[in-house]
């Protein structure tokens, strides 16, 4: 009777309901669910495709032209390095380009440097290109590039050793620059030097309007500037024909390496403390001056280079205690 009177209660009556409510609104979301997923049309996945050496070489002229005029950012990119790849392997193309960039008409030269410039950027044909520039003729054509860039645009005087105009610079001379860069980077400024590149671009650079100005000048833009130009002409005065060249062109004087003369003094102080005697002994290395000196001078530093001084502590160091190593007088 007990359970029979629960089951009546009211109570359990609501509470069994609102259970079985409950339970059949989840298992109904959990059908609709289930026929919702079932129902719906997955998309195909695309299949990832690769295009090989074969299938690039069998593309033609006409088709990669098409191609560059498609509306699709990837496939017109991947046609660029396409033709990119071709032209740094093909010597024709090389010459093509490199007498577009001696062209005095401005925007053939811009479209020419344009495309030797982009090929720098992919890494993957970036030597191939560095090397078919590596010939006499590859930097003849850049630096008379450069020469006729110098009517392009005017040229302010470097005078100021605060302002760095190379980014202020026409798109065409960065571009040789960035060439020139690349190539004694690898190559080193021998043969830049053999295609003048100082004489007809770097010295008709306004330095200034005399020779004094204009060694002052290159010598501040070098110690302020930090841009291509400066990097180049870093380059060109660690070489010795670059140093030679500089100085013809009057932007430095004559570059020699310093000579050193190395005095080395050796210092022993004798010290008593408690009884016990000490000594210390340290050695200081000296560069003398060598400005000025006469041949005689110089004579007698080489003669006297070593010396050993002696001082006990108690009194201040002078001259007598300084003792020179005796030299054969035939030295």
């Amino acid at each position: 009777m007990g359970l029979f009177s629960f089951m009546r209660d009211e109570r359990f009556v609501a509470v069994s309901f609102g259970l079985a409510t409950v339970g059949c609104i989840a298992a109904m979301h959990a059908i609709l669910l289930h026929s919702r997923d079932k129902a719906e049309i997955q998309p195909t996945q695309p299949k990832t495709q690769y295009i090989t050496q074969d299938t690039e070489d069998s593309l033609k002229l006409n088709t990669l032209d098409t191609l560059l005029q498609h509306y699709n950012f990837a496939i017109r990119d991947t046609t660029l390095r396409i033709i990119a790849g071709r032209a740094v392997n093909d010597n024709s193309a090389i010459d093509h380009l490199l007498w577009g960039i001696t062209r005095k008409d401005y925007d053939e030269r811009m479209r020419s440097l344009r495309a030797l410039t982009f090929a720098l950027e992919d890494t993957s044909y970036r030597n191939s290109l560095v090397a078919a520039l590596d010939t006499p003729k590859g930097y003849g054509a850049i630096v008379r590039s450069l020469e006729l860039s110098l009517d392009d645009v005017k040229h302010e005087k470097l005078d100021d050793p605060l302002y760095d105009e190379y980014y202020l610079r026409d798109i065409g001379e960065q571009r040789c620059l960035l060439l020139v860069t690349m190539l004694i980077h690898h190559h080193g400024v021998g043969k830049l030097v053999e295609a003048q590149f100082i004489e007809k671009w770097l010295a008709k650079q306004p330095w200034g309007d005399t020779d004094e100005a204009r060694r002052k000048n290159f010598a501040l833009y070098m110690d302020r500037k930090k841009n291509r130009i400066s990097e180049i002409c870093l380059h060109l005065r660690s070489s010795k024909v670059g140093r030679k060249a500089l100085v013809r062109a009057k932007l430095t004087t004559k570059l020699r390496k310093p000579r050193r003369d190395n005095i080395k003094v050796v210092l022993e102080i004798s010290m008593s403390n408690e009884g016990d005697s000490t000594i210390e002994t340290s050695q200081i290395e000296l560069v003398p001056r060598v400005n000025d000196q006469s041949v005689e001078e110089q004579r007698l530093r080489r003669r006297h280079r070593e010396a050993m001084v002696l001082n006990d502590g108690t009194h201040s160091l002078g001259r007598g205690d300084i003792i020179e190593r005796e030299h054969d007088s035939n030295n």
